[in-house]
């Protein structure tokens, strides 16, 4: 007897198990409004859609489950037995014969809310696709350097999810009886006497839609879309080139007309600035990219380019430590260009040669600037003085006599004019 209860329990938390609440999967909290189940819907049909996934077999259960839970909670019934009973007692619901509890084709759903077969312009139906959109994203070097995972929001048309599309707040919606739903009507117009011409004029009962709404959807007062900000994930991968260009398919401005066109996001660069966390206000935040090289600027005293004895230590972006140096006696003239190998930034995976699986960087190119005194006191302007009389006097060259410059004025012509 006790084997059996325990097997009992076992199949229960088996079938628990199995079954993903429905709220969780949707990502909505027990309290979200119709408006938040429909939002959850249309952004998670489109991620895992069969379309976007091929071959995917999880992304297709994903879809097929996102959708179940949808019809479940969209319908008050439903969602007032799932809230008491759970899975089972939406089983026994559709057992029961309940008519909004049963099970629907979730490509149908999609339809319903997209427009078309309910494929993206993959599956049929011969609808067209809306037009492209373009942005430009800006992120800092450091994430070209490392890569990283963030998100970005934009303000796009969207399908109004109140109405699904329809534009009407009881989703019916009439054809119209005066241009039997083309949208246009022919028109007589008089010429001269006796002489008229027919014209195609958009129908003024319909404003030219072909349909007509009685009762029009209060969110999107019957236009069938919206204005609604939608959050994307982005993956910064490392090494990218400035500008290019990321795809979200059909991901773009919605319509009930058609399928939505493709998302095209540019990826440029910020101008650098010191951040708030340590990790943004390194040295290499100020780093230049030209390509696969990164570029430096080094400030040294006159004292340092002159007599040597100095080290520097660079934060990179990724946090290592880059060291400059020179030992004593090592001058370093103003403008130099030092060169370290693979500093610069790391080649984009697309970019390597093939065949190469190694991580490759380019090149970090540190360019010395030095900075001249202003201002000197008496003490030392003597000292050193004295020490430059010294050599000027035993192995000095002077440079205008070395390059044969004049000492004085050149005597120019008079009185000679050329005739234009």
């Amino acid at each position: 007897m006790l084997l059996r209860i325990f097997l009992f329990l076992a199949c229960m938390a088996l079938v628990v198990l199995g079954a993903e609440d429905f709220y969780k999967l949707l990502g909505i909290k027990k309290d979200a409004s119709e408006r938040e189940i429909k939002k959850a819907y249309r952004k998670l049909s489109k991620t895992y859609h069969p379309d976007k996934n091929p071959g995917d077999s999880t992304a297709h259960d994903k879809f097929v489950a996102v959708a179940e839970a949808y019809e479940v909670l969209i319908d008050e019934e439903t969602r007032r037995i799932y809230d008491q009973y759970g899975h089972d007692g939406i089983e026994q619901h559709k057992r029961g014969g309940g008519q909004r509890g049963q099970h629907h084709d979730p490509f149908d759903l999609f339809s319903r809310f997209f427009g078309g077969s309910g494929h993206f312009g993959h599956g049929g139906g011969g609808q067209r696709q809306g037009p492209n959109m373009e942005v430009r994203v800006a992120v800092p070097l450091r994430d070209f350097y490392n890569g990283r995972s963030t998100e970005f929001t934009i303000e796009k048309q969207a399908i109004c999810s109140a109405c699904e599309g329809t534009g009407s707040e009881d989703g019916h919606v009439e054809t119209c009886n005066q241009c039997g739903g083309r949208g246009a009507r022919i028109q007589r117009q008089q010429l001269a006497p006796g002489l008229f011409q027919q014209v195609q004029v958009a129908c003024d009962k319909c404003a030219g839609k072909g349909k007509i709404i009685k009762k029009p959807c209060p969110v999107c007062g019957g236009s069938r879309v919206v204005r609604e900000p939608e959050t994307h994930e982005l993956h910064v991968e490392k090494g990218m080139p400035k500008g290019v260009q990321i795809t979200y398919e059909n991901e773009a401005d919605e319509s009930p007309d058609y399928v939505a066109g493709n998302l095209i996001v540019h990826l440029v660069e910020t101008e650098p600035a010191l951040g708030t966390l340590e990790h943004e206000r390194t040295d290499g935040t100020f780093f230049r990219r030209r390509g696969k090289d990164l570029f430096w600027r080094e400030v040294l005293s006159l004292r340092e380019a002159w007599m040597g004895d100095w080290t520097r230590n660079i934060t990179h972006l990724d946090g290592h430590i880059v060291q400059l140096s020179r030992k004593r006696g090592e001058v370093v003239q103003p403008n130099t260009i030092e060169i370290l190998k693979d500093e610069g930034m790391p080649i984009w995976y697309q970019h390597l040669p093939e065949g190469t699986h190694d991580e490759l960087f380019g090149e970090l190119h540190v360019e010395y600037v030095v900075v001249l005194p202003d201002q000197m006191d008496k003490p030392m302007e003597k000292d050193f003085w004295g020490v430059w009389e010294k050599y000027r006097k035993k192995q000095g060259v002077q440079l205008d006599k070395e390059n044969g410059r004049p000492e004085g004025p050149i005597p120019m012509p008079s009185g000679v004019h050329d005739e234009l």
